[in-house]
């Protein structure tokens, strides 16, 4: 039982860590809000949160980048898209640098809690 509890606290902190991110990257838009109601859930979850599984925030800093890359598929360099209608035309970036990045924060997160969790098991 404390084991699954402290997954669901590290997957709390997954998506804080996803909703400052996001915050992030959307600040001109609706990052504001993001950053405000991502700030008050880390609050809420270090206060009654189980503070070994925090680093679940930085698994879920990753979670946009993922994103990024899924929307950058096409680059880099200006992609075009026809349509009935006519044709659009964007600039895209390379997605594999998002795509690492994003890899490296998810398994950094991931693999933290884990030798957490086996540190704290072979101790307890």
């Amino acid at each position: 039982m404390r084991r699954s509890s402290q997954w669901g606290w590290f997957l709390a902190w997954l998506a804080v860590g996803g909703c400052l991110a996001l915050g992030l990257v959307t600040l001109l838009t609706v990052g504001v809000v993001l950053l405000v109601v991502g700030g008050a859930a880390a609050v809420l979850l270090l206060r009654k949160g189980h503070r070994d599984a925090a680093v679940g925030g930085l698994a879920g800093l990753g979670l946009p980048l993922f994103y990024l890359a899924y929307l950058n598929r096409g680059g880099p360099g200006n992609v075009c898209q026809v349509s009935a209608s006519g044709s659009t035309c964007t600039d895209e970036y390379a997605p594999v640098p998002f795509l690492v990045a994003g890899a490296v924060l998810v398994a950094a997160g991931f693999v933290v809690f884990l030798l957490r969790e086996h540190r704290h098991r072979g101790t307890g």
